[in-house]
């Protein structure tokens, strides 16, 4: 299994993060995805059950320190965890996705009050990060129209976001506003602000069951101790707290792909037409095939990524490519698994259509294509290079 990276220690020990992970995989698989087919009909995530099989399980606190009572998992740690999970329900992968990405994300921006208000609930469930950046009328990143003005040891913040993940479950959101039109302000905002209003949108495509709500701040006060960081730090903040991120939805692109491949190869050996097995019939063998070059170049991708975030080192360029690939790499994979499959993959009657609607979440999460491009091709353009000198035998990651 994945071992404590060398240079910088984080992480569990190898027994502990064993037992961890067998934990996790074991209510994965006896009490989440019998749930998929009852979630995907009514639309719900049965929170009465799935809360505190997270908790019980320890899924709540996989990026939280152990400062703070979490298990402090290095990203080589937990990217094949959260692969995993993405192997079963799309809707509970996003909210675990979601919950411990921002977590993580407050661990390292956050101060200690700030830390503290939040991270030590977070390893229960009890409290959740919730990220406030997308707008119904602007774009992405900086693209704000949300404005945050100070006002004496206050600011007052207005504006609108929408598609916000784990809005009805969130204590906190980490709202991005604009404190002057050329600057970029992150702030921890409680779930009760007055001023704040949370509504649903409408269910979407795949990943079933979660909210994805609209927030709308009508001159919401917060205290000034609610800044993150700096005035003006947000862009930094965005920056950061994207860039890992893009790495987890990367492997969540795996843990579907993987998913999609073991489905079907199975339904080819087992599916019989004029009398063999489909998995013989050349044409199947090349689905098959370019479906397993996909999952096999992706994991390479996530290993070398997970290995330089553990080791320290920054990933600009990396983290946009790993996820457009990966989004590639599935939409790829879960187009040929439903071929392999054939009409009936196209029924609710197996997972594959499941699969390959939950997969589409993938090209939206943390940006889309044009922006992985875009900040892929301007780091490049402005000297980026990769680390040669860098040993990937520095960090560990191992599937399966």
């Amino acid at each position: 299994m994945t071992a404590i990276d060398e240079q910088t220690g984080s992480g569990l020990p190898p027994r502990e993060y064993d037992l961890l992970r067998a934990a996790i995989r074991d209510t994965i698989w006896t009490v989440l995805d019998p749930l998929a087919e009852q979630i995907d009909r009514t639309e719900s995530i049965p929170y009465d059950i799935v809360l505190p099989a997270l908790r019980e399980c320890g899924a709540f606190g996989l990026l939280v320190p152990a400062e703070y009572g979490g298990s402090g998992l290095s990203i080589a740690q937990y990217l094949p965890i959260i692969a995993e999970f993405a192997k079963s329900h799309g809707g509970i992968r996003a909210l675990v996705h979601v919950h411990n990405s921002f977590a993580h994300a407050l661990s390292e921006i956050g101060n200690t009050e700030q830390r503290a208000a939040v991270l030590h609930g977070a390893v229960t469930g009890e409290r959740s990060l919730a990220f406030a950046l997308t707008e119904p009328g602007h774009g992405t990143g900086a693209d704000l129209g949300s404005t945050a003005v100070r006002d004496g040891d206050s600011y007052l913040i207005n504006g609108a976001k929408w598609l916000i993940t784990n809005s009805d479950l969130a204590s906190h959101f980490l709202v991005f506003a604009k404190t002057n039109p050329s600057q970029v302000s992150a702030f921890l905002v409680e779930r009760h602000a007055p001023g704040l209003t949370i509504e649903a949108m409408p269910e979407t495509m795949g990943c079933k069951g979660g909210e994805h709500g609209r927030l709308t701040f009508t001159d919401t006060r917060v205290p000034k101790s609610a800044l993150v960081g700096a005035d003006g730090d947000g862009r930094v903040h965005l920056e950061r707290a994207l860039e890992v991120s893009r790495v987890f939805i990367a492997a969540s692109s795996l843990g579907t792909a993987e998913q999609a491949l073991d489905l079907s190869l199975r339904h080819a050996r087992q599916r019989v037409t004029f009398g063999k097995p489909i998995a013989e019939r050349q044409a199947v063998q090349r689905y098959l095939a370019e479906m397993a070059i996909d999952v096999y170049a992706l994991r390479g991708m996530l290993a070398d990524a997970a290995a330089k975030w553990d080791a320290g080192h920054r990933l600009p360029a990396e983290s946009a490519m790993v996820k457009q690939f990966g989004l590639e790499a599935v939409g790829r994979v879960t187009d040929r698994a439903l071929l392999v499959h054939g009409g009936i993959g196209y029924t609710r009657q197996l997972p594959i259509e499941r699969l390959y609607r939950d997969a589409r979440l993938n090209w939206l999460e943390e940006g889309p294509p044009t922006i992985q491009y875009l900040v892929a091709a301007r780091e490049l353009v402005a000297g980026y290079t990769f680390d040669d000198a860098f040993d990937p035998a520095h960090g560990d990651l191992t599937w399966g």
